[in-house]
């Protein structure tokens, strides 16, 4: 990333003191993730000590995949610095850390600067994978209890929420691998499989084996609906 900055900088030199303040001058990918986010949300002293050794993995592994999954993605530093996907899972582990902790007060704030800012809803109580691509971002959805794999992709505007019929675990349950095409709807603890492919515009209220291509249409909903 420090060599891609310079590069960036050589090219664009009116970028200097924006790089050099948000990557060049850090002395880690954590401190530069923590400095970037703070700003971003507008929390002045955001919990960069949360970044433990678990953590610091998953968000080379979403650098990783989303360098090599998105075609949009010019560099590793175009996505640290311009992906609201990348960013908004970034700062959804660190909630998610604190979540688990018990301080439910500072993680709930961060979930709702997350959502103000980057237009992307994920409960502090979902569980994320590693190597996630959050294509675009806008409109996403995550419920409480929803769990996310390994190396999944979801586009703009997926809901993983709930049925409004169930209390306790309500939300859905997405294997490693899963494509979620865009404006999806996955309803109530189903279980998305290894590898499955979503298509867009579906809306799914039953389980879907690995491997799968679901294309539940509209139509598709109100027939479910019709026969539960």
């Amino acid at each position: 990333m420090r060599e891609e900055a310079r590069s960036d900088v050589s090219h664009e030199p009116i970028l200097s003191n924006y790089y050099e303040s948000s990557i060049l001058s850090q002395d880690s990918l954590e401190s530069a993730l923590a400095s970037h986010l703070s700003i971003k949300l507008a929390i002045r002293a955001f919990p960069g000590g949360r970044w433990d050794r678990e953590i610091v993995k998953s968000v080379k592994e979403d650098l990783r995949e989303v360098h090599e999954r998105d075609p949009a993605c010019l560099s590793y530093v175009h996505c640290f610095l311009n992906f609201k996907g990348f960013l908004t899972c970034q700062a959804h582990r660190v909630a998610h850390k604190l979540w688990s902790q018990g301080r439910q007060v500072l993680a709930l704030l961060i979930q709702n600067r997350v959502s103000e800012v980057f237009a992307v809803d994920i409960h502090p109580g979902a569980k994320l994978g590693r190597g996630l691509l959050f294509d675009h971002a806008t409109g996403l959805v995550v419920g409480e209890t929803a769990v996310i794999g390994n190396n999944v992709s979801i586009l703009h505007n997926v809901t993983l929420g709930g049925t409004g019929k169930a209390s306790g675990d309500r939300h859905p349950k997405i294997g490693d691998g899963v494509l979620i095409g865009a404006g999806t709807c996955i309803l109530g603890n189903v279980r998305i499989g290894d590898g499955a492919k979503i298509g867009a515009g579906s809306v799914v209220l039953k389980d879907v084996p690995h491997g799968q291509l679901q294309s539940a249409t509209l139509r598709g909903w109100s027939e479910a609906r019709r026969t539960q």
